[in-house]
């Protein structure tokens, strides 16, 4: 069950912008799982030789899994919008498979899901399994845990 359709901006999740916000809209997005759509772009901060980088895969999954936790700081404070209310880090990669790079132009179809949770008093600990694919081929998947708090929150 989607929690919103995927006319919602995905900014309001997200604290990135400019060109470091890897994922373009949302297509899909639950309590458990989150699908994202990113074009990759000539002005891409991650690219190398009209790539997009092994850092640009990492953080357009970080990004997408990281939907998940930002959509539910939104909806429970009710927000119109994130604001950059929340910061997320990856605190550890526990698998991680690149199996090649997309080409600039190429849209990535991201998958993200959440295998568990724990929040705490101002923050949220996730660990969660992605998945990118271009051109209907896995080029990435991977294990993550993230760390997202509430700005502000020093606990």
């Amino acid at each position: 069950m989607d929690l919103f359709d995927e006319n919602i901006d995905v900014k309001k999740f997200l604290p990135h912008r400019g060109s470091m916000l890897m994922v373009d809209k949302h297509t899909e997005l639950s309590e458990k799982i989150v699908r994202t759509k990113y074009k990759v772009t000539e002005d891409s901060l991650f690219n190398e030789n009209d790539y997009i980088s092994e850092f640009g895969l990492i953080e357009n999954i970080a990004q997408t899994c990281s939907v998940i936790v930002g959509s539910s700081y939104f909806i429970n404070s009710k927000k119109e919008e994130n604001n950059s209310d929340v910061i997320g880090y990856i605190s550890t990669i526990k698998s991680i498979n690149i199996y090649s790079l997309a080409k600039v132009n190429s849209v990535l179809f991201s998958k993200g899901e959440l295998i568990s949770r724990f929040d705490g008093e101002g923050y949220t600990i996730c660990n969660m399994k992605g998945e990118i694919k271009c051109n209907d081929k896995i080029i990435l998947d991977c294990q993550l845990n993230l760390f997202i708090k509430k700005n502000g929150y020093e606990g």
